[in-house]
């Protein structure tokens, strides 16, 4: 059992929870609860003992120098934390690990009930994979719910994907069994940039969180490495040709089957859109 630190009660507390490896492409969703416990200010409140899930032979633990000079070793795991965003009206309750390599269903079963210790109401799993989409196009971000008034609120549809899954498919379907409602987003990351990270999937992965929470979450410096790692994209694509006439292939793919919706036009005004929408928020 995981052993959650004294906290307050919190208020109506949605879960957010992404896990790094096989559903992580390139660290998109693991990198948007980075960024969420960061600028929430969340506090970590438990950790699942990593002895009983984790192979250090494939996660080894990691040897280092804290603050205070003194040698750390630091072991692969899954934290759950806690923030209460300034603007919103419920807290969050976050939850930031790595895909175990064995037990699962006793991995999720141990976090589901540290959830429902700390009141979770809703939880929310972010996740990537590759996919043929262009970097030079909005990131697409599909998403499921598990209950119909999800699904039609946020305009979302129920996944048919039929194939292997990682630990955020059986992480959900143990939310199914236990009666939890939840919602997964995942963000299409181009499969020939699938070196972490990227900044641009991570922006998209939180606009859907903005939705769902309506809420502006604080970006920081995000926007601008979304725009860096595009143009430096861009850049290597210029010195190869044939990466380039494949880019220009993916583009006139996504832009046939998306218009008018992905024009250049319409981009422009959805951004602006989304600027307005934060300058009033702020």
């Amino acid at each position: 059992m995981i052993e959650i630190s004294h906290t307050t009660d919190l208020v109506d507390p949605v879960v957010i929870a992404a896990f790094e490896g096989w559903n992580d492409a390139a660290e998109s969703a693991s990198s948007v609860v980075d960024h969420l416990m960061h600028v929430w200010g969340a506090r970590v409140v438990g950790a699942i003992d990593p002895e009983e899930f984790y192979d250090f032979q494939v996660n080894r633990p990691y040897v280092g120098t804290d603050e205070t000079g003194f040698r750390r070793l630091t072991w692969p795991t899954t934290q759950i934390a806690v923030a209460s965003p300034p603007d919103l009206d419920r807290d969050v309750i976050l939850v930031r690990g790595i895909e175990p390599n064995m037990r699962w269903r006793q991995f999720c079963a141990e976090l589901l009930a540290a959830v429902d210790e700390l009141g979770g109401e809703l939880v929310v799993t972010l996740g990537a994979l590759l996919a043929d989409t262009p970097h030079t196009r909005p990131v697409p971000v599909s998403g499921t719910a598990t209950e119909p008034e999800l699904v039609d609120r946020l305009r979302l549809e129920q996944s048919t994907y039929e194939g292997p899954t990682g630990i955020v498919g059986v992480f959900q379907d143990s939310c199914v069994k236990l009666d939890m409602p939840s919602v997964s987003y995942w963000a299409a990351v181009p499969h020939y940039v699938a070196q972490p990270p990227c900044p641009k999937a991570t922006l998209a992965l939180i606009g859907q969180l903005e939705e769902l929470l309506e809420v502006s979450i604080p970006l920081e410096d995000l926007a601008e490495e979304a725009r860096a790692w595009e143009r430096g994209v861009d850049e290597l694509a210029e010195d190869d040709e044939e990466v380039a006439d494949y880019v220009r292939s993916l583009e006139e793919t996504r832009d046939t089957t998306d218009l008018p919706e992905a024009s250049g036009e319409a981009i422009a005004r959805e951004f602006e859109r989304y600027l307005k929408r934060r300058r009033e928020d702020g």
